[in-house]
């Protein structure tokens, strides 16, 4: 009997910042799509979803939360300084 795989959800917040297009092009593009269902979120210019960021434990970008998980890549910008 073969357990049934299912995709997992990721999410790549960023600011559109050198650091976070490279972590972008390097991680997020990385994930083999059959294993990883990938949305990517500018910040930047989508600041209603800052909120919805927060509430995953999102500190600053880019970040990739996987299942719920944020695992913090490399330090573009906090949060904080997408919110003005």
């Amino acid at each position: 009997m073969h357990k049934e795989e299912t995709v997992k959800t990721a999410t790549f917040y960023h600011a559109g910042c050198p650091v976070c297009v490279e972590a972008e092009r390097t991680i997020a593009e990385s994930l083999d799509p059959a294993h990883y269902k990938v949305e990517t979120v500018h910040l930047g210019e989508q600041k209603g979803r800052i909120a919805e960021a927060e509430r995953a434990g999102v500190k600053s970008v880019p970040v990739l939360v996987v299942e719920g998980a944020p695992f913090h890549i490399n330090f573009g910008a906090p949060l904080s300084a997408l919110k003005g």
